[in-house]
C-alpha cells in the first residue's frame, strides 16, 4: 500500500509501482530509476507503471503538495468557540482501578460531587462561548458519574429547556463503570445519551486484577451482564465498551477478541499511558509484542467480516472519503480551546487529564476563561509546531497526539508521546491493511 500524506489518498499497489514511487520519493530522475530497476523488470513494464504514476501525480493522488500549512494563521488566530465540556460530576469511585490517572476519582485533591448549580453554571458557559456553533457535546465524567446520578438528570432536563431558548442541541454522553447501572439508568441513557462508554478491560482475570473494589473483589461479573443488557438496549450502536491494556496483558489482542465474543460490536481497547516506574507501565521493548498484537487482531477481523460477524475496534476505524476537517487534522480534540473540563467546584482545565494540575487552571463557570495565555499556547499546539510530526505519514490521522501525554513525558504540550506515536502508527498501517484487503474481496 502507498499513502499519499498530504492528499489521503491510499493506493494498492504491485512490486513495480511500489518500488517506483520509493524512488520517486527519493527524486530520483526517470533515467536513474530505470537503470535502478532494469535487472527487475523489462522496459517496458517499467515505462508503463512510470506513466500510471505520472497520472496519478497530475490527478493530485500522489506527491501533492501540503496545503494545510497555509492555513495555520487563521487557524492560530481563531476566537475562542467552545464546542463541548467534560463535566466532572463526581470527583469520587467505587473502584479502585490501579491505572487510574485520577487516583480513584480525586484527581489529586478532594473527593467531591458537582452540584446542580455548578452544574448549570457550566452548561450557561459553554452556551455563552459556543458562538453560532448549534451542536454541543457535554460528557458526564468522573470518578463514577452514576455515583452522583439524580444531578446528572437533572443537568439532562435543564440543557433541554436550554436548548429550545438559544437554538442549541445538546449531545450528552456518560462514561461509567456499570457498579450502579440499573434498568431505570439504561432508560434513560437510551431516551437522552448520544453515546455510553462502558469501561471493561477484556477477559474476566485481566479486568479484575487491574479494575477491582475497593476491597478487592471482582468487579467483572457484576457489571458484564448489566453491560451486555445496555449494548442490546441500544441496538448494538452509539456505545462503547472501553477497555485499557498494560504490561500486564500485553496479548490483548485476546481481550478485544473476548469482547467481541461476548456480542459486543463497538469496542476500543487502549494502551494503558502510565510512568515508567509503574510496573504496568508500556515501554519501548514492549513494542514489538503489541505491534505483532495488532496484527492479528486486524486479520482476524478481516476473517470475522468477511464470515458475516464482524465488529468495529475504535483505533482501526478510519474514514477515506470524507475525513475531519482541516482544523480537526491540525490540532485533534481542541483540548484548551473548544474541549473544556469542569470540576466539582467549577474550575475549568483543557481537558480532564489537566485536572488538578492547578498550573493549568483556564478559569472558573462565574468568571469564565481568564488565562488566555493558556489558551493561547493550546491554540498553536498542532502537528506543524511539533518538529517530530513533519516527517511522520500518521500526522493527519492522529492530529500530533495527546497534548496531556506530551506534558506527562516531556513537561510540554507542543511535543509527543513517542511510545505512542509508534503504536498509533502501527493501528493506522492495520486500518489502511483492512479497508484494502475488504475492498479487494468486494471488488
Amino acid at each position: 500500500m502507498v499513502l499519499d500524506t498530504n492528499s489521503g489518498s491510499i493506493h494498492v499497489v504491485d512490486d513495480l509501482v511500489y518500488d517506483i514511487i520509493s524512488l520517486l520519493d527519493q527524486s530520483a530522475s526517470e533515467d536513474s530509476l530505470k537503470e535502478s530497476l532494469q535487472d527487475k523488470y523489462s522496459a517496458d513494464e517499467i515505462d508503463e507503471a512510470l506513466e500510471e504514476c505520472r497520472e496519478l501525480e497530475n490527478q493530485g493522488m500522489l506527491f501533492t503538495e501540503d496545503l494545510y500549512k497555509n492555513a495555520m494563521d487563521a487557524f492560530k488566530n481563531r476566537p475562542l468557540v467552545v464546542k463541548a465540556l467534560c463535566l466532572h460530576i463526581a470527583h469520587d469511585c467505587n473502584l479502585a482501578c490501579r491505572y487510574c490517572f485520577a487516583e480513584e476519582g480525586e484527581y489529586h485533591g478532594r473527593r467531591a460531587l458537582m452540584s446542580f448549580d455548578i452544574g448549570k453554571k457550566a452548561l450557561d458557559f459553554l452556551i455563552e462561548n459556543s458562538g453560532s456553533r448549534r451542536n454541543l457535546e457535554v460528557d458526564f465524567f468522573g470518578g463514577e458519574p452514576l455515583m452522583n446520578w439524580k444531578v446528572v438528570e437533572e443537568l439532562v432536563h435543564y440543557g433541554r429547556e436550554q436548548e429550545k431558548l438559544h437554538d442549541k442541541h445538546f449531545r450528552f454522553t456518560v462514561t461509567t463503570n456499570g457498579v450502579l447501572l440499573n434498568d431505570e439508568i439504561m432508560e434513560f441513557c437510551n431516551k437522552e445519551m448520544d453515546n455510553v462508554v462502558l469501561s471493561v478491560d477484556g477477559r474476566k482475570e485481566v479486568h479484575d486484577f487491574m479494575r477491582p473494589f475497593r476491597n478487592g473483589k471482582s468487579s467483572y461479573d457484576l457489571i458484564i451482564p448489566k453491560f451486555q443488557k445496555f449494548a442490546e438496549s441500544r441496538n448494538q450502536d452509539k456505545y462503547y465498551v472501553r477497555g485499557t491494556f498494560t504490561h500486564y496483558n500485553l496479548d490483548f489482542a485476546s481481550d478485544v477478541l473476548h469482547l467481541a465474543d461476548l456480542g459486543f460490536k463497538q469496542i476500543s481497547v487502549e494502551p494503558v499511558v502510565a510512568a515508567p516506574e509503574e510496573d504496568y507501565a508500556i515501554h519501548e521493548e514492549d513494542l514489538p509484542i503489541i505491534f505483532e498484537q495488532y496484527d492479528i487482531l486486524a486479520k482476524e477481523m478481516i476473517k470475522r467480516e468477511k464470515e458475516g460477524r464482524g465488529f468495529n475496534f475504535f483505533h482501526f476505524m478510519i474514514d477515506l472519503t470524507g475525513g475531519p476537517c482541516v482544523y480537526k487534522r491540525l490540532s485533534g480534540c481542541g483540548s484548551g480551546t473548544e474541549y473544556l473540563a469542569v470540576t466539582p467546584w467549577g474550575d475549568l482545565y483543557p481537558c480532564h487529564q489537566f485536572v488538578g494540575n492547578e498550573d493549568f487552571i483556564l478559569g472558573n463557570v462565574d468568571k469564565g476563561v481568564v488565562r488566555n495565555d493558556i489558551t493561547d499556547e493550546f491554540k498553536n499546539c498542532n502537528v506543524y509546531s511539533k518538529k517530530e510530526c513533519s516527517d511522520c505519514f500518521a500526522r493527519f490521522y492522529c492530529s500530533g497526539g495527546c497534548a496531556a501525554n506530551a506534558y506527562n513525558f516531556n513537561n510540554k504540550i507542543d511535543s509527543v508521546y513517542e511510545v505512542g506515536c509508534k503504536i498509533q502508527q502501527k493501528r493506522i498501517e492495520c486500518a489502511l491493511m483492512i479497508k484494502a484487503a475488504l475492498a479487494d474481496d468486494q471488488g
